[in-house]
């Protein structure tokens, strides 16, 4: 029997897919593609940093359409699946990726398991980043990866840098940016939700986390944005996970907005994915609904703006007050600058956005 190993689908422990779809054996196969080598990207989190880095894979494809392309990450649930090879960060995956060779690696994690695992692997090309001699983080060379090393030691370098995290993290990979989107398969799940009313549904994501509360608008000004866009007519759904849900339940109980609860990361893509515009700061929430195509009214006050791509459907929001906390996880400052960004303001970027093509 012909077994043609050298196959882009060939797997070597289970069946292929042109076998499972259609019954195919490698001696006559019609889908049979010879496999011209392997890419292995690393970027294992945060989950919503591993879904603004998805958009590599369309140069990637484009430029090697026969390589298998494997990609470890802490969030393999959430890579496409245009990859060939999703790894969870396991023991399991190590041992694979230790003994496989590699024509391109390309780790954009700067965390020091990511860095070491580069440095072992073998790979006939490595870019991003990998382990020094020291046990540091190092840019495997003098270019685009040197720049986005930098911007990550020095606060004054970020905050003068234009490029957003996307071009980036092209340009670490050797490409320019072209608008190329973030891949996020449509959710496998479809939770049954029953959101009364008729209008526009505006999902409101109330929390960043509990480490990051330098970022958090005041519960009150929720309040008062659900009671202004119910008053409009509009339908409210409130977002969050684990650590709102007590908030969320206090502001549906006080509002009557409807808050469908906590859910798993599959689930609560579904969710977002039944909203028009969302409302959030910079969280996962964020990523998941660039990543959907959704509206997006973006509250930024400690990072740079220049680093989020919003595809031309959304408006980034600071307060008015000037936050001097840069990049801090808790506010420094006498007064709480995202008090001064009002649910006025907020509600007039919902509906310029509604009114948007």
């Amino acid at each position: 029997m012909t077994i043609k190993t050298d196959c882009i689908h060939f797997l070597g422990y289970i069946p292929c897919k042109p076998h499972k779809l259609h019954g195919y054996h490698c001696n006559s196969c019609p889908e049979y593609l010879e496999r011209e080598g392997r890419i292995l990207v690393i970027k294992l989190a945060a989950a919503g940093d591993v879904i603004r880095t998805t958009p590599i894979l369309e140069p990637l494809k484009r430029e090697f359409p026969s390589h298998r392309i494997a990609w470890l990450s802490k969030y393999p649930e959430l890579l496409p699946k245009i990859i060939d090879d999703p790894l969870s960060f396991s023991l399991e995956s190590i041992l694979w990726l230790r003994n496989t060779n590699f024509d391109l690696l390309i780790n954009l994690d700067k965390d020091r398991e990511a860095c070491a695992l580069a440095k072992e692997i073998n790979a006939g090309r490595k870019l991003g980043f990998i382990l020094d001699d020291n046990g540091y983080c190092s840019p495997c060379d003098k270019g685009a990866a040197q720049n986005k090393f930098i911007t990550g030691l020095f606060d004054d370098e970020n905050r003068t840098n234009r490029l957003s995290y996307v071009e980036e993290t092209m340009a670490m990979c050797g490409y320019e940016f072209q608008g190329e989107e973030y891949i996020l398969d449509p959710p496998d799940t479809r939770v049954d939700l029953k959101i009364p009313g008729t209008g526009s549904v505006i999902g409101l994501n109330t929390g960043c986390g509990s480490r990051w509360t330098s970022r958090l608008w005041p519960e009150k000004y929720w309040i008062e944005l659900t009671r202004l866009l119910l008053g409009q007519g509009k339908r409210v759904m409130l977002l969050g996970g684990p650590e709102e849900d007590e908030k969320n339940k206090r502001i549906s109980e006080l509002t009557n907005a409807y808050y469908p609860g906590c859910f798993s990361l599959d689930e609560f893509i579904s969710i977002m994915d039944r909203c028009e515009v969302v409302v959030t700061a910079v969280t996962m929430a964020m990523h998941i609904a660039i990543g959907l195509k959704k509206k997006l009214v973006l509250f930024n006050n400690i990072f740079n703006p220049y680093e989020f791509e919003l595809y031309g459907r959304g408006v980034i929001l600071a307060p008015e007050q000037k936050c001097t906390c840069f990049f801090q996880p808790k506010c420094t400052n006498k007064s709480f600058c995202m008090e001064t960004l009002t649910p006025d303001t907020v509600l007039e970027s919902i509906n310029c956005l509604l009114s948007s093509k």
